[in-house]
This record gives C-alpha cells, sequence and structure tokens, in this order.
C-alpha cells in the first residue's frame, strides 16, 4: 500500500508523525508543520482522503500497519512521537496497541472509542444518511455548513471543499463506519509510551466520555481540555495547540493550559 506523505525539516532531528481526521487530508496540519521545523515531520493522506484518494480500502487496522512501516523506514531512528485527532488518534491507538516500540510520546485529541448503545441501529441509520446526503453533500451550501458544525476558518474553504469533493458517498461511509465501531484494543495498560488524552471544551458529549475511559486505559498518561474550541482546536487555536504538543514531546506536561 503506497501510501502519500510529506516530510519536512531536518531527518537527523526526532520525528513527528501528523494524522489528519477524517473527509480532511494533511492539510490539516499546515499550522502546526511550520511552527516544528526544528523537527523531523511527516504528513500522510490516510487512505482514500487527499492524494492517497485512490489507496483502498480505508481500515483503521491496516492504515495503523502503513503509518507503522513509514515509522520504520522513514523516521530518526525508527521511532516517532505521534499526533492526531478524531479518526487520525484512533489509529494511533491502533498502533500503541501493536508497535508501541515506534512511538516516543503520542498526543490523541476527540478520540471516540466504542461505547455506543444499539450500534447496529445507528450504522443503518448512517446508511440511509449517506444516501440522503450524497447527493447535496458537494454543495457551497453544505460544506460551509460543515464548517461552521467545526469551527473551521473560512479561509480554508477551498481545501475543504477539495477534500469533500475526492471522497466518493461508498468510501465516505467506509470510513464513517470504521469511526463508529472502533473499540478499545487489548493491552493498552501495558504500555509504557506517555500519551496525552486531550479535548476540546466544546467537543462532543461522547468524545469526552471517550477521553475519560481513554485515561484510565494507559499506564502513563494526563489528560485536559482545551478552553473555549472544539474538534478541530488546532485549526481553531494553533498557537495553543502548538504550546501543548511541543510541552509534552518535550517532557513537559502542559497543565497550565487551562
Amino acid at each position: 500500500m503506497d501510501l502519500y506523505f510529506r516530510e519536512t525539516g531536518s531527518k537527523d532531528a526526532e520525528t513527528i508523525i501528523f494524522l489528519h481526521a477524517s473527509a480532511t487530508s494533511g492539510w490539516m496540519w499546515d499550522g502546526q508543520v511550520k511552527e516544528f521545523e526544528d523537527y523531523h515531520c511527516i504528513v500522510p493522506d490516510l487512505p482514500e482522503h487527499g492524494k492517497s484518494i485512490d489507496v483502498k480500502p480505508f481500515t483503521i487496522s491496516k492504515s495503523a500497519e502503513v503509518i507503522a512501516e513509514i515509522i520504520r523506514n522513514h523516521a530518526s531512528n525508527g521511532k516517532a512521537h505521534l499526533v492526531g485527532i478524531s479518526l487520525g488518534a484512533q489509529i494511533i491507538i491502533q498502533i500503541l496497541s501493536k508497535a508501541p516500540e515506534l512511538v516516543d510520546h503520542a498526543i490523541i485529541s476527540g478520540t471516540l472509542v466504542q461505547r455506543i448503545s444499539h450500534i447496529d441501529s445507528l450504522l443503518k441509520l448512517l446508511d440511509y444518511t449517506i444516501k440522503v446526503y450524497g447527493p447535496v453533500k458537494n454543495t457551497d451550501f453544505f460544506i460551509k455548513a460543515n464548517m461552521r458544525t467545526y469551527n473551521m476558518p473560512k479561509c480554508l474553504f477551498d481545501k475543504f471543499k477539495e477534500s469533500t469533493l475526492l471522497i466518493k458517498n461508498d468510501s465516505l461511509n467506509r470510513i464513517l463506519k470504521e469511526n463508529m465501531i472502533f473499540k478499545h484494543p487489548d493491552g493498552l495498560e501495558k504500555i509504557g509510551v506517555p500519551v496525552l488524552v486531550m479535548t476540546g471544551d466544546k467537543d462532543y458529549k461522547i468524545v469526552k466520555e471517550s477521553a475519560e475511559d481513554l485515561l484510565m486505559s494507559f499506564q502513563i498518561s494526563e489528560g485536559y481540555i482545551a478552553p473555549n474550541v472544539g474538534h478541530f482546536w488546532n485549526l481553531e487555536d494553533p498557537k495553543l495547540f502548538n504550546w501543548v504538543l511541543r510541552r509534552w514531546i518535550t517532557n513537559n506536561s502542559p497543565k497550565n493550559i487551562s
């Protein structure tokens, strides 16, 4: 599986890998990459997203395997700091469960882990929603509505629209199903990797509940709520996100965030 990724910074420096959310691509990390030029940054486009749109099918487990292989082959000393939001954070959890030796520090934000009751009914509702949403999903009206939902800066409209247009309905259905049914992998409590669990204070209730579950799952973890921001808070407040990221990967707690 040949996944597209871009590299910036010095390859002799420590590596940070940024994993994006669903229905976006690596562009959502532009505000971080430009501030971490002193690191070796790797920014993939996940399967069925962006420049990896033809890499199919998307699954969290397969995506984790591919990212792990990128770490082995391209990261400094075969190890990386991992940063992910939403779908990207779920992939990080999967990597931690299968190959924790590849991870230096991890930051996961907006992470949904399956505790949804009546999941079968919800998946049927998802199928129906995709059918109804499909014919209008590529209109400017709906794209702007989605951006407002995530409080995304208006300047990102062109990039978000491009990402939206690329994803076909069957791909979107497959990706969202993977996101909804993701469960805690076994053995997370045995992992000695420092994991920072984050949410925005305007994030979804179920995501905040998932964060509480995750905090109890890892051996070494801290958890905080970023003030006055929502699900994609790296886009809303990149300065704050970058401060948290730099502190965590340099073994400093971001406990003063609030």
